[in-house]
């Protein structure tokens, strides 16, 4: 079994109602981004978690259209922030381990774990699991048992899970285009809020 992390206990209210409604679409400290810069006209942001069944269905589902039709060209900024959901000690040691990987491995990392939810759900040990990714994204078994119990990490986490709840998110995924959140998360009503925004002058 993964052994729990620091400030575990502090994750455990993250998916407490926020006061706040989601408006603010600026870029916030730990972000992952892609495709368009900073201050693009359209910003697409994702709340997920690495072990959120819905998540890891967009992720395979819609995600490569969305990227090939909006990443890929440069019209749109993607940020990915990261919202654990329960088991929350395996979702915070999934994104940990992300940016451990570094920048250019992160999405791949986050892509692997989501793809090896059945194995999670089927009774494959987690640590199992995200070991294997550490392993694919270059990490030795040294370097991932100290990423996922590096508490400078755990901290920064709890960090972004508040910016999170501030910015009004109780559940994943959760999308908003330029600050408004877009209950419907297909392509085709991801699109009816993008596109017009791309066009206005």
């Amino acid at each position: 079994m993964l052994r729990k992390l620091a400030g575990a206990a502090a994750l455990s209210a993250v998916m407490a109602l926020a006061a706040c409604s989601g408006k603010d679409a600026a870029p916030a400290e730990g972000d992952m981004a892609l495709g368009a810069p900073e201050g693009a006209k359209v910003t697409v942001i994702e709340y997920a978690s690495v072990t959120c069944s819905g998540c890891a269905a967009w992720n395979e589902q819609v995600w490569p259209q969305f990227k090939a039709k909006y990443v890929d060209t440069g019209k749109v900024r993607y940020v990915f922030r990261e919202f654990p959901t329960p088991p929350q000690d395996v979702a915070v040691a999934g994104f940990l381990i992300a940016r451990c990987a570094g920048e250019d491995k992160y999405f791949h990392v986050i892509d692997q774990i989501m793809r090896a939810l059945p194995e999670l759900h089927s009774g494959t040990p987690p640590r199992d699991i995200l070991l294997r990714t550490a392993r694919d994204a270059g990490l030795s078994e040294a370097r991932f048992q100290t990423c996922i119990s590096d508490p400078a990490g755990v901290a920064a986490m709890e960090k972004r899970i508040k910016a999170a709840q501030d910015a009004g998110v109780t559940g994943t995924p959760t999308f908003m285009v330029n600050g408004q959140v877009v209950g419907d998360r297909s392509l085709e009503s991801l699109s009816q809020s993008i596109d017009p925004l791309l066009t206005a002058k």
